[in-house]
């Protein structure tokens, strides 16, 4: 599969998050269809977090499942985001919850991590992996960082296969929700980028091979209402 590492996106997708970071939990709602909690309590369920486990928590946004991950474990959560606007909103969410003493955040890049190997119980990405450069050198950082026997969890938009449900997805979301975008968050090109974003990301199966290529097992993948997002899971092997 090719992969766009072209630094015009990086700096593209960085001012996109940057401009829409006010509005970002509601436009989440839209994209979703208000189903991307729902999607994060799947995900915590499978993931089984114990007391005192950590995470590192990829492009975390405004930082809901990095507040999520810190009241399951109680242990040491990590958020990391290249768009300081971003982790302003996050760092109000953390603070309000008084979560700031499990918390740390990070303005990053989630292609080269600055953490040393084997640091983590947990790398999550929520959201984020088609948004980066080379979804391949993610997950080889993700994998990195995590201790053996640790887990690399993606929870993305992906592409529903069955019709009609399917086009009318992809109606929606390549001509409705640009308009709902500038409505809503002022805001029509970049998501108008989002649908495009979407379209050159792999579908379930092709992301499910990539965490394979990438070293990880046990891989698991759950296609989640009608298969509009999806669940990946991957297993960091002991030596």
């Amino acid at each position: 599969m090719n992969n766009v590492t072209s630094r015009p996106k990086e700096q593209f997708v960085h001012s996109v998050f940057e401009s829409i970071a006010p509005k970002y939990d509601m436009m989440n709602d839209l994209l979703s269809f208000r189903r991307h909690k729902a999607w994060r309590k799947f995900t915590m369920k499978k993931m089984n977090m114990q007391p005192g486990n950590t995470a590192i928590d990829l492009c975390c946004g405004t930082c809901d499942w990095t507040i999520s991950m810190a009241e399951a474990s109680g242990g040491q959560i990590t958020g990391l985001d290249f768009s300081e606007n971003m982790l302003k909103f996050g760092r109000r969410k953390v603070n309000e919850r008084s979560l700031s003493d499990r918390i740390s955040l990070v303005q990053g890049d989630a292609m080269g991590l600055p953490f040393e190997d084997n640091s983590f119980d947990y790398a999550t990405i929520g959201f984020g992996l088609r948004n980066v450069p080379d979804l391949y050198q993610v997950l080889r950082e993700m994998r990195r960082v995590v201790k053996p026997g640790g887990m690399v969890v993606c929870l993305e938009l992906s592409k529903p296969t069955w019709q009609p449900f399917k086009g009318i997805y992809y109606f929606y979301f390549q001509k409705v929700l640009p308009l709902l975008g500038k409505m809503v968050a002022k805001r029509y090109e970049q998501y108008k980028w989002l649908p495009d974003s979407l379209a050159s990301f792999p579908g379930r199966e092709e992301l499910k091979e990539a965490f394979r290529e990438t070293g990880l097992e046990r891989v698991e993948a759950y296609p989640l209402t009608g298969g509009i997002a999806a669940l990946h899971i991957g297993i960091k092997e002991s030596p």
